[in-house]
């Protein structure tokens, strides 16, 4: 895969995402999660890089000539991640809505806790499991190398997604299939207990994650408010234009300049909602060089007037996501090609999904590896989109930017695309998997550990995480 995309949490004026072992991000894999430190604040954010050709996805306004763009190849476009937060149970009310829980996992005995956003499925009863968390979107307009990528633009095919309209999760006509390019696959049942349900995206994952699906009345949802938008104009020395191999122009701003704006942004925002910033072909590079690219969003947490997440004072914590919409075209290849899935929506829910688990960054868990992400090389947290990077499944209508790439080939097809996410039971060893929902083949009849479940084509998805030193 080639793509840079979510992370959790906030990246300081001088982070620098990594590949863990490694003092740059690994050539030969497609996506690397880097981990950011920086003051209280802690984030993790996912990167694509762009090989061969120049793939970044840069919806803009204005017509600049495609020469004057360097092309980031193919390889070079990796998916990157970050994470900020604390560890342990939050003792505040002042921030989302939230539950703590526990889980021993079997293979070191070691048991784990985890906040997690919503009601606790385990023991909410009747009206109490359905949670409804206010989001708020900032549009950010961004003015770079001479293009205008503006997040307005984006604004209303993003609410009209998945991520917040209701959509029917029992079936999807198309799942990512295969490796190592994920191009598009024949799809199938999907969340099948909830088949005829409308819901929404994260509502759907969550629901299938801890079984609670068919009539439950446990929920999470978000309701959007659109705030208005602002606007960043980014120096020359700290951004860029990049082209991908299909045409497409996009923004390439160094990532810790950029992560000192949202910081700037956040101060702003209310701790018992979850602020979103929302791009449009804006993605990040870490070091010196702009090639180093592509992180696509990020989520994360910060203490109210820097102080820690770890109170034990009632203090505000505000969570909070940045996204890009990823024009077609960017990653995805022509006709279903590679990285299909790759697109739209894909890196927004992947944040959200990551927020929803572990809205804090502060979820731990034994390290896992998996071959379908390995530039994270052995990571020990809870960041259920990272193991699945690219890898997702067709769900609604999109009318949005349908057209032909700039080079006349055709990646987008009409659909959105969200990411598949891995569920809490993957990461604590769980087996069998009674906590989730069943898979979609009853010969196995266990829980699934990943809401695609037996859509997705990878073995290590059909089992427990594998560890790790």
């Amino acid at each position: 895969m080639s793509f840079s995309i979510f992370s959790s949490g906030w990246a300081g004026a001088n982070a620098r995402p990594r590949v863990p072992g490694t003092n740059s991000f690994e050539p030969t894999c497609d996506e690397a999660m880097a981990e950011v430190t920086r003051g209280p604040v802690r984030h993790h954010k996912l990167g694509l890089l762009l090989g061969a050709a120049a793939v970044i996805v840069g919806v803009a306004t204005g017509a600049a000539s495609a020469s004057a763009q360097q092309v980031i190849s193919d390889s070079q476009l990796q998916a990157l991640t970050t994470t900020i937060g604390g560890a342990s149970v939050l003792p505040t009310t002042r921030t989302v809505p939230h539950w703590w829980g526990s889980t021993l996992d079997p293979h070191n005995g070691v048991t784990y806790g985890y906040n997690m956003v919503g009601a606790d499925p385990n023991n909410c009863s009747g009206s109490a499991c359905t949670v409804t968390i206010q989001a708020d979107i900032t549009p950010i307009i961004v003015n770079v190398g001479g293009r205008t990528f503006s997040g307005s633009n984006v604004l209303n095919a993003t609410l009209a997604s998945p991520q917040f309209q209701l959509n029917d999760y029992g079936t999807t006509p198309f799942a990512t299939s295969g490796a190592p390019n994920l191009p598009e696959g024949l799809g199938g049942l999907l969340s099948q207990a909830d088949a005829g349900n409308l819901l929404q995206l994260e509502d759907a994952t969550m629901r299938a994650q801890f079984n609670k699906t068919g009539s439950s009345s446990y929920h999470v949802k978000l309701s959007p408010n659109v705030l208005p938008p602002v606007t960043i104009n980014v120096p020359s020395n700290q951004g860029t234009l990049l082209q991908s191999g299909r045409g497409v122009v996009f923004g390439d701003v160094d990532i810790g300049w950029w992560s000192a704006q949202i910081k700037n942004l956040e101060t702003k925002a209310d701790p018992t909602h979850l602020a979103i910033y929302l791009t449009d072909s804006v993605l990040l590079y870490s070091g010196k060089s702009v090639l180093n690219c592509c992180v696509l969003g990020y989520h994360g947490t910060q203490a109210a007037g820097g102080g820690s997440t770890n109170s034990n004072g009632n203090a505000k914590v505000q969570t909070f996501a940045w996204a890009s919409w990823v024009q077609p075209g960017i990653y995805a290849r022509p006709n279903g090609g590679t990285d299909w899935a790759l697109q739209d929506i894909h890196a927004l829910s992947h944040e959200i999904a990551e927020w929803a688990d572990d809205p804090f960054v502060n979820n731990a868990v034994e390290p896992w590896l998996t071959p379908t992400a390995p530039q994270y090389g052995c990571s020990g947290v809870l960041e259920t989109g990272d193991p699945v990077v690219a890898i997702g499944f067709a769900m609604g209508t999109n009318t949005f930017e349908q057209g032909p790439n700039p080079n006349g080939t055709q990646s987008a097809d009409g659909y959105y695309h969200p990411e598949d996410e891995v569920f809490l039971p993957w990461f604590v060893r769980t087996a069998p998997n009674t906590v989730s929902e069943p898979t979609q083949s009853p010969s196995t009849n266990i829980g699934r550990y990943t809401l695609m479940g037996d859509l997705n084509p990878f073995l290590g998805f059909r089992q427990p995480a594998t560890g790790c030193n």
